[in-house]
């Protein structure tokens, strides 16, 4: 027959190392909390980028063609063009020599370009390329 005393020393055999039998319980829900937000992070990081590329045009865009047009907006400068593909040992891609955003530069910068709507990079997309074919047109 089995004495109280054997079953709390299994069930402390049991127990992962660091946990004392005390605080088990607390760290089996902590566990489930933990594995439930790094499931649910999970799905939202699948999910954020072909949302994130429907907002801003997808279907009639391109993935580079939408990288191009948010370079344009955040820089203020419509000569920027995304590089596709990416030189593997090239550079990361930043701000580095270009000084045409209109941002309030300090400890946190405070960007002056406007918030961009529902698929409002396609407007300006096609606002461009009705502008140059203008000017090829007209020049």
């Amino acid at each position: 027959m089995t004495t109280p005393t054997d079953t709390t020393e299994d069930a402390a055999e049991n127990l992962p190392p660091g946990t004392t039998p005390y605080y088990a319980r607390m760290h089996k829900y902590i566990k489930r909390a933990v594995f439930v937000c790094l499931v649910a992070l999970v799905i939202e990081g699948a999910f954020t980028l072909p949302f994130m590329a429907v907002y801003y045009g997808y279907p009639t865009l391109s993935l580079t063609q939408i990288c191009s047009e948010l370079l344009k907006v955040r820089y203020s400068d419509d000569a920027l063009e995304c590089k596709f593909p990416y030189p593997p040992l090239g550079p990361p891609e930043g701000a580095e020599g270009k000084d045409t955003a209109r941002d309030i530069w300090g400890v946190q910068p405070i960007p002056q370009y406007d918030r961009l709507g529902f698929r409002e990079l396609v407007d300006r997309y096609e606002a461009r390329q009705a502008k140059l074919a203008e000017q090829q047109q007209g020049g």
